[in-house]
């Protein structure tokens, strides 16, 4: 098969100057949206929920002058597609969201890459390190610690503030109903509450994160997402205990955000991943919306 014939050209950022946006279809069969600048070695850039790539907008121009940057939408989320789960929630496990960008940086012509995952993208390059160590020559994992480490260790504070990590993970459709009904007020609220520097998301970029995040598709997804991370992930967790993330690891969290604040970060990590190393920033969840200098400052001697 010649990768190179499912890479479609679907115009340029609005919102990202000199930014291509490609329609990647995958040897497994979804295609995926990704945002494509700069020139330079590989580097990947994955959002978390609820944003796409745009999250990456104020600190991927600056990196594109060293890097080629790919930044990708999660199957399920933003303009990439959207299947239909599976009883087991197989179709948005990690594994399952790891190979799908092994398989994007394939077909764009990389494989090897740096690799910087911000909340769910950060579960997904999780995965990724460790199914994949000969791919992948140095993470970033922004605000979070391991998924199987925060449900052990879960307490009130953590379910009060991370509530949508058990209503999501309720059966469908309870919960997709129940944000349905009004996308707009559970989206605006759910970014207010995690974000902590008023005005970071712009009102046009909310606009987009809410075109993709009303469509019901995503809704689903979505939650089949976190349904995954409930089930199957740490199946796939505990299958490998034994298993260490071999390159460098960096870790970079807000110190006004939950995790920064329930957990010693660094810790978490370091029963996972051999080489470790991180620190806490001013803001909330969103290093890179909230205070994007001082997250290029934090990631650039890291990444060159």
């Amino acid at each position: 098969m010649n990768l190179k014939n499912n890479v479609v050209n679907a115009g340029d950022s609005p919102f990202i100057s000199d930014c291509a946006l490609k329609d990647v279809t995958l040897p497994n069969g979804i295609r995926l949206r990704a945002a494509v600048m700069g020139t330079g070695r590989p580097l990947v850039l994955l959002h978390g929920h609820p944003q796409n790539y745009l999250t990456w907008r104020k600190i991927a121009p600056e990196l594109s002058r060293r890097f080629t940057v790919v930044m990708p939408d999660l199957r399920g989320y933003g303009d990439s597609d959207k299947p239909e789960g599976d009883a087991e929630h197989r179709c948005y496990s990690k594994k399952v969201m790891a190979e799908d960008i092994i398989q994007l940086m394939a077909a764009l012509g990389y494989q090897q890459f740096s690799f910087v995952g911000h909340d769910r993208g950060g579960r997904v390059g999780h995965r990724l390190a460790l199914d994949y160590p000969d791919r992948v020559d140095r993470c970033v994992f922004i605000d979070i610690a391991p998924t199987a480490t925060m449900y052990a260790l879960t307490d009130k504070a953590f379910a009060t503030r991370y509530f949508w990590w058990f209503f999501l993970i309720q059966p469908a459709p309870l919960p997709e109903r129940m944000i349905g009904n009004d996308p707009a007020f559970f989206l605006q609220k759910h970014i207010e509450d995690q974000l902590k520097t008023p005005g970071a998301t712009e009102p046009e970029i909310f606009a987009d994160y809410l075109r993709c995040y009303q469509n019901p598709a995503m809704i689903h997804a979505t939650c089949e997402d976190y349904r995954a991370a409930a089930t199957i992930d740490l199946e796939d967790d505990r299958a490998d205990s034994n298993k260490r993330i071999v390159c460098p690891l960096l870790l970079l969290w807000g110190e006004k955000g939950t995790v920064g604040q329930l957990y010693d970060v660094i810790a978490t990590w370091r029963e996972k991943a051999h080489d470790v190393s991180g620190h806490a920033l001013p803001c909330g969840h969103v290093p890179q919306e909230e205070i994007p200098e001082k997250t290029l400052t934090a990631l650039l001697p890291f990444l060159t």
